[in-house]
């Protein structure tokens, strides 16, 4: 079979690949790759990957390409299942014959309820990494004896066994190969990342063990595999040789860093190419880990603060204390780090006071950039299981009508609203402050395409701001 890789059209600017903490419609367009559909898209003869939200296609569009395949695969997530359920229906409605697959934590989690959610309409759904499911499913290999799968027969629902977790990460095609066949590179952007960027994994699964993070509780694991060096030095090479426009590669691991003598390895071989990247990194990396990576072409990480009250922290097992992340957010302004904060309202235990006390620590931090999000709890988290437990969830709407994030979470002495609030209440205090709007104003000054994008982003901000207020 001939397989097409749809990331669905939803709403405009929805960044449904950022699962950790924020499935939703953007402050400031951002667009993360959809690398975990170019894995397999590159193993199999005739596939392509279509990532419906960037190349800005309706469903129309979508529809007209889907003809022309055997079998769609649809990455989807638990704000947007019905939406994509929806575009399911279409593609089957028109050529009956398609093979529609869904993948994504949601269903990894919830296979059965999935499938009878969308009985008739959606044949399979992969559980897991399904990089090697749809290749077997594309060769003929029959359903049952395709490992990772799950699938309706007779009116029950198959399962079949699980799939071992991949570790030769080298056997896998570089997906930096498929984004320039598929995908419009430059149409992908991040504020805080040089542009044009593209992103690649060195790495599968998160040893880390905080209760919100998607990824690692449903779909990659807590067990860190990584690539050889040597197979990520020569994808860095292949970019700098055949992607000359890119300015920036982000190495988008859940945490790059995790694995300290494979960061080393990784920076010390890529070095001579002489290329800027990007990580994301825990805010407990030494100092001497930060330089090595600094002196071969590290300059800006992003990281999850999450909070600034000490017992959140540990109440959500971030395993990083406050003096760790100020500690390691000194050392990075020290080797000329550039830093992008993560921070999340309504977390276990968050009150009126913590989000205050949140505010003032990422002013005090003085980051270059930050994101702040409303705590999700989706299916397969921890965060979700006890948010069931306690009566937390008030709402099963994690997304308004035009993709905004919503939130779901009530607290007895925090209600819902008064965490949505806090989120614009941040971004206030945070960037409008004098100190930053003063190195903004210099920025401006000194750097014409700095100026323009610094007021495109802001007018974006305002409409979304707007917009998301009218959605709540």
């Amino acid at each position: 079979m001939k397989p097409l890789f749809l990331n669905p059209p939803t709403f405009e600017d929805f960044d449904g690949g950022a699962g950790a903490r924020y499935q939703a419609s953007r402050e400031v367009t951002s667009f993360w790759f959809p690398t975990w559909l170019t894995y397999p898209a590159g193993m199999i003869e005739g596939s392509r990957v279509v990532d419906a939200p960037v190349q800005r296609l309706d469903l129309a569009a979508c529809l007209k390409i889907a003809q022309d395949f055997d079998l769609v695969l649809m990455y989807t997530s638990t704000p947007t299942l019905p939406i994509d359920v929806e575009t399911a229906r279409r593609i089957k409605e028109q050529k009956p014959s398609t093979v529609i697959v869904l993948t994504g934590p949601h269903v990894t989690i919830l296979p059965e309820e999935s499938l009878r959610f969308a009985k008739g309409i959606v044949d399979i759904v992969c559980r897991g990494e399904f990089d090697y499911a749809v290749k077997e499913l594309c060769e003929g290999v029959p359903w049952e004896q395709v490992a990772g799968i799950s699938f309706l027969k007779d009116g029950e629902v198959v399962h079949t066994p699980d799939r071992p977790i991949l570790t030769d990460l080298d056997s896998l095609p570089f997906s930096s190969q498929i984004y320039a066949r598929d995908l419009p590179i430059e149409e992908y952007i991040i504020p805080h990342i040089k542009h044009p960027y593209v992103s690649i994994y060195t790495s599968r699964g998160c040893p880390a063990r905080c209760v919100f993070c998607l990824w690692p509780q449903t779909y990659s694991g807590h067990k860190m595999r990584t690539r050889s060096p040597e197979n990520v030095y020569q994808e860095v090479k292949w970019i700098k040789e055949n992607l000359p426009q890119v300015k920036e590669i982000s190495f988008d691991d859940d945490t790059f860093s995790a694995d300290k003598k494979h960061a080393i390895a990784v920076s010390r071989l890529i070095k001579p190419l002489n290329v800027s990247w990007v990580i994301n990194a825990r805010a407990n990396c030494d100092y001497e880990t930060l330089k090595e990576m600094r002196d071969a072409g590290l300059h800006h990480v992003i990281v999850g603060y999450e909070s600034g009250d000490e017992q959140i922290l540990k109440n959500i097992k971030k395993g990083v204390t406050k003096s760790q992340a100020i500690e390691f957010t000194r050392n990075c302004k020290k080797l000329g780090i550039t830093i992008h904060g993560a921070f999340i309202m309504g977390l276990p235990g968050e009150t009126k006071e913590t989000i205050r006390e949140t505010i003032k620590y990422a002013i005090e931090l003085d980051l270059d950039s930050i994101q702040v999000s409303i705590a999700s709890p989706y299916p397969g988290t921890e965060f979700y299981a006890l948010a069931k437990h306690e009566g937390w969830i008030a709402s099963d709407t994690y997304i308004d009508a035009e993709g905004h994030q919503q939130c779901v979470i009530n607290y007895p002495g925090l209600s819902n609203q008064e965490i949505f609030d806090a989120v614009e209440l941040f971004y206030k205090k945070f960037y409008f402050r004098p100190k930053y709007i003063a190195r903004s104003i210099w920025k401006m000054i000194v750097d014409s395409k700095e100026r323009k994008k610094l007021l495109k982003e802001g007018a974006q901000y305002l409409d979304y701001m707007r917009k998301r207020k009218q959605g709540k």
